[in-house]
């Protein structure tokens, strides 16, 4: 019987290319409510494993629960009223190249409620950039007219379009710099705490995980192989957890961590930053 407490519940999951087996006998909660960073080396598979919960893979074997639903063969349409009550930021934004930011936010809005009008539909999109933390003037603006962190942001109000109850972020830092990431961060924070949302957050990021993770779950030798807090992932004897949250940038994160200065208002967000 699936824990009501669990948004995502994850079991047996089996996904393999060929003979390259990625995941065999998977196991993962996510708790309501919670921010879960997802980390593990190159190859473990963290983005399979998103794309597994979404419908975007189809496992060999394994059970997948989202809001206590079973995914696994179900109908579309079924799936449908289930996939409209999350999010997903891909890696990179994603955004649709020839649409403005404004008519990307409005792609799931015109799939899920194509009887919205024009004024509706610029009203929702203005408000889903506003809470990314973009300008209003990038609402008219071209992907390829914006610096990757405003592509991120782009990308995130799209997630938010529906007022979802669950978001998916892959890697949503790779590629900023840290003060970028550090807004983004914040961001993520504060609208996990204003909109109750849940977080599936990928992420090698180690100043993300101290800064807004609530647990973070490991991907190593095909399965989740621990989850915790850091303190409890820190007192487990694996060699990959050892080496990550043990080395050099691991002990320089939770220095940053312990005073403070991963923290970042993104009151003011920079126009030109994430």
């Amino acid at each position: 019987m699936p824990d009501r407490d669990n948004i995502i519940e994850v079991r047996g999951l089996r996904n393999a290319f060929g003979d390259q087996v990625i995941h065999d006998g998977l196991d993962l909660d996510v708790k309501r409510g919670e921010i879960l960073g997802v980390v593990g080396g190159s190859g473990t598979g963290k983005s399979v494993l998103m794309r597994s919960i979404i419908g975007l893979q189809n496992p060999e074997e394994g059970e997948i629960r989202v809001f206590g639903e079973s995914m696994r063969d179900k109908e579309e349409d079924e799936a449908t009223e289930v996939r409209r009550r999350w999010g997903v930021l891909f890696q990179g934004g994603a955004l649709f190249s020839t649409l403005t930011v404004a008519e990307n936010v409005q792609v799931p809005l015109k799939e899920f409620y194509p009887d919205f009008s024009k004024a509706t539909l610029d009203e929702i999109a203005r408000y889903k950039i506003h809470l990314s933390g973009l300008p209003p003037e990038a609402a008219f603006k071209f992907p390829s007219e914006l610096s990757g962190g405003m592509k991120k942001r782009a990308g995130l109000a799209r997630a938010l379009a529906m007022d979802p109850d669950l978001l998916f972020l892959d890697e949503p830092t790779a590629g900023l710099d840290p003060i970028g990431a550090a807004r983004f961060d914040a961001l993520t924070l504060n609208l996990k705490q204003t909109l109750g949302l849940t977080v599936f957050l990928i992420t090698h990021d180690l100043d993300s995980l101290y800064a807004i993770c609530d647990r973070v779950a490991v991907l190593a030798d095909r399965q989740v192989i621990a989850v915790g807090k850091i303190d409890e992932l820190l007192a487990i004897d694996h060699p990959w957890i050892n080496e990550y949250f043990s080395g050099p940038r691991g002990r320089a994160a939770k220095s940053g961590h312990d005073r403070g200065i991963t923290k970042m208002s993104v009151d003011k967000p920079s126009p030109d930053g994430p």
